[in-house]
């Protein structure tokens, strides 16, 4: 069995977002689905995986790990961020294809389920605090032990050519009266967690951060941009709320410092942004050295979603699996096999490979066409 074809079909749901589907085809008529987690960068994504598809075109789909490290490393430089979500979207359709070519699930040949469930937790979306307070309100009545949601956006900041100008005293008080609305609303048994989007400098978290401890927060996601260390050091010495980082990080190398440093509580690698299934898995067995959980942020399309809770559910130090969506039967509509989703849980089928593939009504009428070319 070789790869015969790599193609890129971005589709774009009910909503208007765009989920970045990429399906790779192998001269046994068996095909695999992949997705690249972020789909703003279009054009970027589909020539790096049509670059990439030179190198793995004609190759066994089995040689993950061979075909991993040439789509990384053979540019002389490593890879970087694009390239890297488009090596995560071929080698998610690789495995893809090696569980169907076996008739078996992806988990399987990652070495079994660890657990028969997966527990997720949702992405509250809303542009002002009531419907941030309602969304939880209705998330937890569904079942979800886990809200999230971000700031500061759309609260106190601007966009000015892609920068984010942010109103520091005004985004910190809205965040703190939201997070106070929303603990009244739920009650103290629900896990809350505020992403910061890594918009906030050193001391602008800190405050934020010393401000939330009254409401027993689970953790502040990306209270600093990852580029440096040196500033979440910072922040993670100054404050006593649990850090999680991770979903702007990609491969193993970047977690290394998180990890040996003792920056984070928990880390969030994104299985289409860092690397795939073959990456995510590695970080996971890396993090579970130092005994950190893992809770990958799979926040886009289904195939992402179950890329995620198929490595997850193999995963001893999993701990939540982030999805953009409180209501997942949304997914429904352009899948073949409805989601198993039970309250907070994904139960994984025994169907093969990933265990899903695109409605093809769903597909001719939502491919959108020229999307990055």
């Amino acid at each position: 069995m070789k790869v015969r074809k790599i193609t890129n079909l971005p589709v774009q749901d009910n909503e208007g977002r765009v989920y970045y589907t990429v399906r790779v085809d192998t001269d046994a008529g068996i095909h695999g689905l992949g997705e690249v987690g972020i789909s703003n960068w279009g054009r970027a994504i589909a020539n790096a995986v049509d670059h990439l598809g030179e190198l793995v075109i004609g190759a066994d789909p089995w040689d993950t790990e061979r075909l991993w490290q040439e789509m990384f490393r053979s540019g002389y430089f490593p890879a970087d961020k694009v390239y890297c979500c488009a090596i995560s979207a071929i080698d998610i359709a690789l495995w893809d294809i090696k569980g169907k070519s076996v008739n078996m699930p992806t988990y399987k040949l990652l070495g079994g389920q660890v657990r028969e469930k997966v527990v997720c937790y949702p992405h509250i979306r809303g542009t002002d605090k009531e419907q941030i307070v309602e969304g939880s309100k209705r998330a937890v009545g569904e079942g979800w032990k886990f809200v999230r949601w971000g700031q500061p956006d759309p609260w106190g900041s601007f966009e000015s050519g892609g920068i984010s100008i942010i109103e520091p005293d005004k985004s910190m008080r809205l965040a703190v009266e939201l997070m106070g609305e929303v603990r009244e609303a739920v009650g103290p048994d629900i896990e809350l967690m505020i992403d910061c989007h890594a918009r906030f400098d050193a001391p602008t978290a800190i405050r934020l951060a010393r401000s939330l401890e009254q409401y027993n927060i689970w953790w502040m996601e990306e209270p600093v941009g990852v580029e440096s260390t040196h500033a979440l050091k910072q922040v993670r010495e100054n404050v006593s709320v649990p850090i999680c980082v991770g979903e702007r990080l990609h491969t193993r190398w970047d977690f290394l410092p998180i990890l040996e440093n003792e920056l984070a509580d928990f880390i969030m690698p994104d299985v289409t942004w860092t690397g795939g299934i073959s990456e995510i898995k590695k970080i996971a067995t890396m993090a579970e050295a130092y005994y950190v959980p893992i809770s990958p942020h799979d926040a886009s399309g289904p195939i992402n979603v179950l890329a995620g809770a198929h490595a997850m559910a193999s995963v001893p130090n999993h701990y939540r699996v982030e999805t953009t969506k409180a209501n997942l039967s949304a997914y429904n509509a352009y899948i073949d096999h409805a989601l198993d989703v039970r309250g907070d849980k994904i139960y994984l089928s025994d169907r093969p490979g990933l265990g899903i593939e695109l409605d093809k009504d769903f597909m001719r009428a939502h491919v959108v066409a020229g999307y990055g070319g």
